[in-house]
């Protein structure tokens, strides 16, 4: 067996993406075969693998960190929320079910063959094995048919290390809280903590180390700052969205509706990490800024429900205001469906809402369809032929007269529509920024200044800077050599 170790937070969002990130190119740099693992993802940040099917955008990073192609292996469950109580539920790639809060947690033990499966393939080509937990052990309400934190270390006697994020306040009391409400059998898996965005002097915190230590007999394997550089790695949670007012100032502005089931919003990322580029995210009762050169509306897990948010909100007004004024929009899946005169889900593949009206920008329709597209692609634009390396991850079918005018070529086959003046467009491809020359262009026709970045070449740097700032914060050696302790389960399964 491989060895492995998990990284579990004291709550969501603390940092265990970036810091699995960091550790799995430092491994890498030692000369090992690492692979990342996450049994069980919740996000609408979905990439496609390389073998076929979604895993979570942050998996596909972490694979980048390790040098490796990406496996759904790496990302066995996936849950993709469509509503306040509901989620499209992925097995290994593929939709098996939509399921509610209370549905899933009687469905989810079913899963655990699934997980172990995959655990086992990784196991089987690497040297390490780096997992992710989700959420918290500490939701302890949870723990019977646990796939993703305790459950899975248990089974599988993989060493746990919990991170704790001092930045959102109260770390002392997460880690001697998390202490507590576990049981002694979850407990005894916990080798240790790491502190985590700590700005500062790190020994004005000497205090609290030996606090936590005291009451959980847990050592610290170190301290981690603030990583700014962290912002520039794709997201696997809108609450990063959530958080941030704008971009870096700039005098090309693009304004983003914040759509309450926003989807893959990773595409943003390249265009947030030009120079020169503003991105203003625009939520419920904002308006869009009238000095937007760009609106785009990104992709969106429920159509037809963030549809009819942007109309509650006013800002189908606003995008068409801004398109009078001269400005462009661009729409991506969700958004691309948007544009058009309608959109149709007879099957309620959405839900139960089975029509709306869009924003007729595009003279297109699209109807909502069960069979759901999920590929890696390469295309060319019809706009000065650039290359474009991308994916398709929807579930529709969009036609109409502006379809005469696709925005890609994709193996030979249109894709996407624009309105005669080429202002408005819109195309089902995700991650088409990523793709330099193309980016540059299109900002260059926004009325921005073409900048010189090479958006993969800026991902691996920041990968390696993030390896080098966990190497100076904590003992990475140490951090492994505990991967080694790791034994075949003994308990029944």
């Amino acid at each position: 067996m491989a060895r492995a170790i998990m990284l579990q937070g004291t709550g969501s969002d603390v940092g265990k993406t970036v810091l699995v990130a960091g550790l799995c190119r430092a491994a890498r740099r030692r000369g090992l075969e690492v692979r990342p693992f996450k049994p069980q993802n919740m996000s609408n940040n979905a990439a496609v693998a390389d073998d076929g099917g979604e895993i979570g955008r942050a998996q596909w990073l972490q694979a980048l960190a390790c040098g490796v192609a990406p496996s759904v292996h790496m990302n066995p469950v996936l849950l993709k929320p469509q509503s306040d109580r509901g989620s499209q539920v992925v097995l290994h790639g593929k939709v098996v079910a939509t399921a509610g809060a209370r549905d899933y947690q009687r469905l989810k033990a079913s899963f655990m063959d699934a997980v172990l499966s995959s655990f086992a393939k990784l196991g089987e080509e690497a040297d390490l094995v780096i997992v992710e937990g989700a959420g918290s052990p500490a939701e302890v309400n949870l723990r019977a048919n646990d796939i993703a934190n305790m459950g899975f270390a248990t089974r599988t006697s993989t060493p746990v290390v919990l991170v704790g994020d001092i930045d959102r306040g109260g770390v002392i009391a997460s880690l001697v809280g998390t202490h507590a409400v576990l049981d002694a059998a979850d407990r005894a898996m916990v080798r240790g903590y790491i502190i985590n965005k700590f700005r500062g002097d790190p020994s004005l915190f000497d205090d609290g180390l030996a606090i936590v230590t005291r009451h959980t007999g847990w050592s610290c394997f170190g301290i981690v700052p603030w990583l700014a550089e962290a912002g520039r790695l794709p997201a696997e949670d809108s609450v990063v969205l959530e958080r941030a007012t704008a971009g870096a100032p700039g005098p090309l502005r693009i304004a983003v509706p914040m759509l309450p089931r926003i989807a893959n919003f990773d595409d943003l990322d390249p265009l947030k990490a030009e120079a020169g580029v503003e991105l203003v995210m625009v939520r419920a009762g904002g308006h869009i800024p009238a000095d937007a050169a760009l609106v785009i509306l990104p992709g969106s897990k429920s159509t037809i429900a963030d549809l009819n948010w942007l109309v509650a909100n006013g800002l189908d007004i606003d995008i068409r205001a801004h398109v009078r004024r001269g400005g462009h929009v661009l729409g991506i899946c969700g958004g691309y469906q948007m544009l058009g005169r309608r959109v149709s889900d007879p099957d309620g593949v959405e839900g139960t809402s089975t029509e709306a009206e869009g924003l007729g920008l595009l003279d297109i329709e699209t109807v909502l369809e069960p069979h759901k597209v999920v590929r890696n692609i390469t295309a060319v634009s019809t706009d000065g032929g650039f290359p474009v390396e991308g994916y398709e991850i929807h579930m529709g079918r969009t036609t109409g007269p502006d379809c005469a005018r696709p925005m890609v070529i994709v193996e030979g086959a249109p894709d996407g529509a624009a309105s005669a003046d080429g202002r408005v467009r819109g195309c089902y491809l995700h991650g088409l920024f990523g793709s330099d020359a193309f980016r540059r262009n299109f900002v260059v026709q926004c009325g921005g200044a073409a900048g010189g970045m090479e958006y993969r070449r800026m991902l691996e740097d920041t990968l390696d800077s993030l390896a080098d700032r966990l190497e100076e914060a904590l003992d990475v050696d140490l951090l492994l050599a505990l991967a080694r302790t790791r034994q075949p389960s003994t308990q029944p399964g």
